[in-house]
């Protein structure tokens, strides 16, 4: 069921991108010299497709390394978490074990309500 609606969205988005790019296939010069029209000092020429895809993907990056920087908190909590949780079935363990040989020993002796005999 999943893969068949990764199919029912996946190909009108495939034909959608595929149209797009077909159809803005002249080139177009980048410049990143607001100084000089003429002979800019860093330009290149490429498709604009290629462009607006390029600027997407340098956005989805960006977006995901925001996303990754504004999570930092919770995964430290979940280390946290998870060191605390350690430390404390060590301490459970351990106190498990003295439970087990405080009732070994207890064992040896008979309690009555009035005293060991």
């Amino acid at each position: 069921m999943r893969r068949f609606f990764r199919w029912l969205v996946g190909v009108p988005v495939a034909a959608f991108v595929i149209a797009f790019a077909v159809a803005n296939r002249q080139w177009v010069t980048l410049s990143l010299d607001p100084f000089s029209r003429d002979a800019p000092f860093a330009s290149i020429d490429m498709p604009l497709w290629l462009l607006l895809f390029v600027g997407g993907f340098i956005g989805l990056l960006v977006g995901w390394f925001g996303s990754w920087l504004a999570q930092g908190k919770w995964r430290k909590a979940a280390r946290d978490s998870r060191s605390e949780v350690a430390q404390l079935q060590r301490e459970l363990a351990d106190l498990r074990g003295n439970t087990q040989r405080l009732g070994d020993a207890s064992n040896d002796a008979t309690i009555f309500p009035g005293g060991l005999i």
